[in-house]
C-alpha cells in the first residue's frame, strides 16, 4: 500500500475516531503486527522443505521465469518516483 493511501486512511481515522478509540486501535494493530512478525520470522523449515523450495526456484530459473535484476530495479525506481509525485501533489 502506498504512503499516500496510508496517509489518507490515517487522516480519515483522525477525523472519525475519538482519542480513546485511536488508542484502542493502535494497541490492536501493534499486537497483530507483532504476532504476525514473530510467526513469520520464526517459522522453522525442514531440510526437505528447503530443498523443495530450492528445486522449485531452480526449475523456474531454468524455464526462464525469473525477472532480471535490472528490470526489478527499474520498476522499483519507477514506483518510488510515482509515489513521490503523489505525495508532493497531495502536499499542495
Amino acid at each position: 500500500m502506498s504512503t499516500a493511501t496510508l496517509t489518507n486512511l490515517r487522516d480519515y481515522l483522525y477525523g472519525t475516531l475519538t482519542p480513546a478509540n485511536m488508542i484502542w486501535l493502535a494497541k490492536q494493530l501493534t499486537e497483530y503486527a507483532e504476532k504476525e512478525e514473530v510467526e513469520y520470522s520464526l517459522k522453522p523449515f525442514t531440510m526437505q522443505e528447503v530443498d523443495a523450495m530450492l528445486d522449485e526456484a531452480e526449475a523456474d530459473f531454468d524455464a526462464g521465469l525469473g525477472i532480471p535484476h535490472e528490470e526489478v530495479m527499474r520498476k522499483w525506481k519507477e514506483r518510488l518516483a510515482h509515489e513521490k509525485k503523489q505525495e508532493m501533489a497531495e502536499a499542495v
